[in-house]
């Protein structure tokens, strides 16, 4: 297991959650990918969501990344719920076709895991060189993860070199379970994984090529997807903490069936919609609130290590953070700069990327699948 360094692109779980399941697939060591992902110019990021499938292909081949084919393919209701994949082979159908509308030739894509069942975690640690951090990470991680013995694990040293007897480490989990279930859909859709990243490491990787500038003091990048809000929590550009609040855009919908009995379609109408709405605004009000209290919680981790930490710049994306109103009503509530992150704000993009799609509409939803394919 292995993970990668920070870069100029920030910090990511590599091929350490794809090593035992390829292994027993008959498929190259993962370090066998990374040799030949790297001669490659074009890097697709899958991002496989609760509503949606999302695809980015980038070309890395003029220096500077380069979107050129970005694909969407909306998932049946109830496929995937909590996070839970109900019908695989919807799953897999849904993911070729992306795969077609982008017209990936190559089958070796990014993927990730996120969720509940990735831990993601700060800790304190006698100073030793790497080599032996490596042999005391598991009894660490038995300190912080349940059931050791069913995750990958694997770490990164974030201090240089100190005089302290002690170093910070973030260490990183995913069930193996959900590793593997990921795997099969991708097998099933005739593709093969290059790296198995995590989702608060991909989100921060588009974050920083786009928001270099938000890479001090600690900020917050709410992803709002369809029933799952990620929270994650950055301290000088180094992701700390991550937080998953089980509400999203389905739950907004839901809301508003229920309150003022309107149909599903005029539901997610108002929540996809340009205007603010009346009707919309005691939703977002109540479910602001969850939102604003996972923000608080989250960031308050990092109070008791560092006195002066305090949360200084929240940033949203993913599909919920176009519902009118969100972002005012998060910055009423927790009395900060609340903004919209755009993964293409400092990204190139070629003509005809995006093809029937709105650019405007669908940005929000490219964070994850972008920050994957930014990988190399």
């Amino acid at each position: 297991m292995r993970f990668t360094t920070c870069d100029s692109f920030g910090c990511y779980l590599a091929d350490v959650l794809i090593v035992s399941s390829v292994q027993s697939r008959e498929v190259p060591h993962p370090e066998t990918f990374m040799a030949l992902f790297g001669r490659k110019r074009t890097t697709v990021g899958l991002d496989i969501g609760s509503g949606l499938i999302k695809i980015a292909v980038i070309d890395h081949g003029k220096g500077a990344p380069e979107l050129v084919k970005v694909a969407i393919t909306k998932l049946q209701p109830d496929a995937i719920v909590e996070g839970e994949v109900m019908d695989p082979g919807i799953v897999s159908d849904a993911v070729r076709a992306s795969l077609d509308e982008a017209n990936v030739k190559s089958k070796h894509i990014v993927t990730a895991v996120g969720g509940r069942d990735a831990i993601i975690k700060k800790i304190q640690m006698e100073r030793v060189k790497e080599k032996q951090a490596r042999e005391l990470m598991r009894w660490e991680a038995e300190q912080h993860v349940p059931d050791v013995e069913s995750v990958e694990l694997d770490f990164q040293i974030l201090d240089g070199p100190s005089n302290s007897d002690e170093m910070s480490v973030l260490l990183v989990a995913a069930k193996r379970d959900l590793v593997d279930a990921k795997l099969r859909i991708l097998e099933d859709a005739g593709v093969t994984p290059t790296l198995v990243d995590v989702d608060a490491f991909a989100l921060h990787n588009a974050f920083e090529v786009n928001y270099p500038e938000a890479m001090k003091g600690v900020v917050a990048l709410v992803n709002v997807g369809h029933e799952i809000t990620n929270v994650n929590i950055m301290d000088d550009g180094i992701p700390i903490l991550t937080r998953d609040l089980p509400l999203g855009t389905r739950r907004f919908s839901e809301d508003l069936q229920r309150q003022h009995g309107i149909t599903a379609r005029d539901a997610e109408n108002l929540v996809r919609g340009y205007d603010r709405s009346p009707q919309l605004d005691g939703v977002l009000e109540a479910r602001g609130e969850e939102i604003a209290v996972g923000v608080e919680r989250a960031a308050a981790f990092l109070t008791t290590s560092r006195s002066s930490a305090q949360l200084r710049a929240v940033y949203i994306c993913g599909g919920g953070s176009r519902t009118p109103g969100l972002a005012e009503i998060l910055g009423k509530r927790l009395r900060i700069s609340v903004e919209h992150a755009n993964p293409l704000a400092r990204l190139n993009v070629r003509d005809g990327a995006f093809d029937s799609h709105v650019t405007d509409e669908v940005a929000p939803l490219l964070m994850l699948p972008i920050g994957l394919a930014l990988r190399q």
